[in-house]
């Protein structure tokens, strides 16, 4: 298993709407990086939800990888805002995930809690400049987050040694 850490602007898609809609699409994205991150994830892989650009920005939830390498559908919507006119049918450019919701913590865990506990090296959302919205989280930074938001799950992190 793997960790990731996906943003999104909870005013554009949130925790709540996820927990509601329980899986969704992971449309959008149209950075190579993200995207290359995105191809890597396998089923099962764990996800850190971030909601950006907001009063109090940072971890707000869990979900999980349900399948991988999906063609995303915006890029050939002409009406999206994600619309891509160098994707074709026969090479799409943007793949993505469907992902399913697990948890919506109790509190957030915010950036500068994060900046704390972690430095630029051990987490890639506090490199100075970062702006990707899919990154990868190195498995022990992701039990010490799970530990932070006291982990309610019955999540066995493989064992760190």
């Amino acid at each position: 298993m793997n960790y990731w850490l996906m943003k999104s602007e909870p005013d554009v898609y949130g925790i709540t709407n996820l927990e509601q809609q329980g899986k969704t699409v992971w449309d959008g994205v149209r950075n190579y990086q993200a995207r290359n991150f995105m191809r890597q994830m396998q089923p099962e892989d764990l996800v850190f939800f971030y909601h950006s650009n907001t009063k109090t920005p940072g971890i707000v939830g869990l979900m999980r990888v349900v399948k991988t390498d999906i063609i995303d559908p915006t890029q050939f919507d002409l009406k999206s805002e994600y619309y891509d006119p160098k994707s074709t049918l026969n090479s799409p450019r943007w793949q993505t995930v469907l992902v399913e919701f697990v948890e919506a913590f109790a509190n957030c865990i915010s950036i500068s809690v994060l900046r704390g506990k972690f430095d630029a090296d051990e987490l890639i959302l506090l490199r100075k400049g970062n702006r990707l919205s899919v990154m990868p989280i190195v498995e022990d930074v992701a039990v010490k987050i799970l530990a932070m938001k006291g982990n309610s799950l019955n999540i066995e992190p493989l064992s760190i040694e």
